[in-house]
């Protein structure tokens, strides 16, 4: 079976296709490390959103979803713009945990798995 890989880099790839299943590396506010919980989010909902377009899905096809959110502190605001974001009837299994991110700046990461269309 042939595996795909899209945006590759030195360290690990952004995207990863095989047997019409798409794996998306960890997304975080990259473009602005420097708003809210609410910014980052929708930034980085904005970056699931262009991915999964260029792997022929969508956000009514993922599977699953990992949020790693900096202060659960932050946890209702991030689901404020998770559910104007989230396709309404196909809300994914998800599991929110705390945990200290790579950059101290980053407030949220999400990893999506998703099918293809």
């Amino acid at each position: 079976m042939e595996i795909k890989r899209l945006y590759v880099g030195k360290r690990m790839s952004e995207v990863a296709i095989h047997n019409n299943t798409v794996y998306l590396a960890g997304q975080v506010a990259a473009t602005n490390p420097d708003a809210d919980i609410a910014g980052q989010t929708r930034e980085v909902l904005a970056a699931i959103d262009k991915l999964l377009a260029e792997s022929g899905s969508d956000k009514s096809c993922i599977l699953s979803t990992q949020i790693f959110i900096k202060d659960l502190a932050h946890f209702a605001a991030m689901n404020e713009v998770w559910e104007e974001w989230v396709a309404q009837g196909h809300t994914p299994p998800r599991a929110t945990v705390q945990a200290n991110l790579a950059n101290p700046a980053w407030l949220i990461e999400i990893v999506v798995v998703a099918a293809q269309r």
